[in-house]
């Protein structure tokens, strides 16, 4: 990996469960604690979509990916990146375009230690220590200011990590501060869980903040308000499932015995989901 950055010493949370562990939980992931299992086994009675949604913001981040690259983009920003897991952002970009170089930025110690021993012979993609709340800062770390070169197309990618961004974060603010700075022919990349039933949805976002997980479900609609002043890329921001399926793409690890009797859920309740797509900067 280049540069010289080490993971910081942040403590691990072990009382409270953390967003990536329990996500790469249903993912097939392994490194995860009592507390985040714990959470999702209490969390999924009531929103059984859960496990449905994360694998199906998964798929969609390999196609997103791949589309950007045949785009001719070859430089990205993950946002919250998540446990490194099966085809995360470098690999695929770099399966279509070996040329490609990533920014990966998280908060998360236990992402970081991973990520860190993952990328340790990559030279063009790195980690950086980083809040997506503090724009500024992930601007100015040395990583980003060498690997991105902000005079051409750039993807910033905030996938799955939206209703991590409650309105008290100003999220229209941490969404446009790079891509209004980037090139014209940047993207963002971006999703996050909505309801379309605005009391199960505050019932969601009830639950999951209680429980230490900073989160918000919002409906289609606010989401749109968010990201407007960006050109979707057809089909536009959708339910993701329906963003440019592909029966052929790489299959994820399977789930736990656990999660497993929840896989399905989103075939039978609709009105929870993960909401999305890819925006142009004209």
């Amino acid at each position: 990996m280049a540069g010289d950055e080490q993971p910081e010493m942040m403590p691990i949370p072990f009382d409270v469960p953390t967003s990536a562990r329990a996500y790469g939980w249903m993912l097939g992931g392994k490194d995860n604690y009592a507390v985040d299992r714990e959470f999702l086994l209490h969390t999924l009675p009531d929103f059984p979509e859960c496990v449905d949604i994360a694998r199906q913001n998964r798929e969609f981040l390999f196609r997103v990916v791949r589309h950007l690259t045949q785009a001719g983009v070859r430089q990205f920003i993950d946002m919250g990146c998540g446990l490194p897991t099966d085809d995360n952002v470098h690999q695929v970009a770099q399966r279509f375009a070996p040329d490609a170089r990533v920014v990966y930025v998280d908060i998360d110690p236990i992402v970081l230690a991973h990520a860190h021993a993952l990328l340790a012979d990559d030279a063009t993609t790195t980690v950086i220590t980083g809040d997506m709340r503090d724009q500024d800062a992930i601007l100015d770390h040395p990583d980003v200011r060498r690997l991105i070169d902000f005079d051409e197309p750039v993807a910033v990618l905030f996938l799955s990590v939206g209703h991590h961004l409650t309105d008290a974060d100003d999220p229209r603010r941490v969404l446009h501060t790079i891509i209004d700075r980037a090139a014209p022919g940047s993207y963002l990349g971006f999703s996050q869980v909505v309801s379309d039933d605005p009391e199960r949805g505050a019932a969601m976002t009830a639950h999951i903040s209680g429980s230490g997980v900073p989160w918000q479900t919002r409906t289609p609609g606010e989401v749109d308000v968010l990201l407007d002043g960006l050109a979707p890329v057809e089909p536009g921001l959708l339910n993701l499932v329906d963003w440019r399926p592909d029966a052929d793409q790489p299959s994820l690890a399977p789930v736990h015995e656990d999660l497993a009797p929840y896989l399905g859920a989103t075939e039978q309740n609709k009105g929870i989901y993960e909401y999305g797509g890819l925006l142009r900067k004209a």
